[in-house]
């Protein structure tokens, strides 16, 4: 795996061993990115179960101008934070070895906003609802954001009573779904 493009186009990145990870392919990463690269430049950028940290690390490299990552496991934590080290992007990025819903909520405490969310859970885990109900009532999604959900080709995205989906892409293995804030009517 290596980042695709921008100031850290090329480098190769870690990624943890075993079946507990499902890392983004690049073929699926760069249809991913040329979507997302008109709202790259400078924007805030939460990277949900991280993994090794390639998708907020090729916003970095693009030109984010922050990027969070939140994964609860220790080893993925210690290979994203090698990955940052090794692409030169730790002075712009911040490491939650976190739950993810305790992330959301300590992120809103903290009064955190992002433009964009990113999110790959464990497919068949049933966390595309919560997590997203847990974005909504931390407010840490900026009013003109919007989230990013990959998930599988056959899954059926459930309706999440604040968001609506406003694009959806297949790319290769996976689907990539596009939520925005549902605005709300009288």
């Amino acid at each position: 795996m290596r980042v695709i493009a921008g100031s850290a186009r090329r480098l190769n990145l870690k990624t943890p061993e075993g079946l507990d990870t499902r890392p983004t392919t690049d073929r699926v990463k760069e249809s991913l990115f040329n979507m997302l690269n008109p709202d790259l430049y400078d924007c805030a950028f939460l990277d949900l179960f991280s993994g090794s940290g390639a998708i907020g690390i090729e916003a970095l490299s693009r030109g984010a101008k922050k990027a969070v990552f939140v994964d609860m496991s220790p080893v993925c934590a210690g290979i994203i934070k090698e990955n940052l080290e090794h692409t030169r992007l730790s002075d712009r990025a911040e490491i939650l070895k976190s739950d993810v819903y305790a992330a959301i909520g300590k992120l809103g405490d903290n009064g955190e906003k992002f433009d964009i969310i990113y999110m790959d859970p464990p497919y068949a885990e049933g966390f595309y609802s919560p997590v997203l109900e847990a974005v909504r009532a931390s407010g840490i999604l900026k009013e003109d954001g919007y989230i990013v959900a990959e998930s599988a080709k056959d899954f059926v995205f459930p309706a999440v009573k604040g968001f609506k989906v406003f694009k959806e892409r297949k790319c290769g293995p996976a689907v990539m779904t596009f939520l925005n804030v549902e605005e709300e009517r009288c």
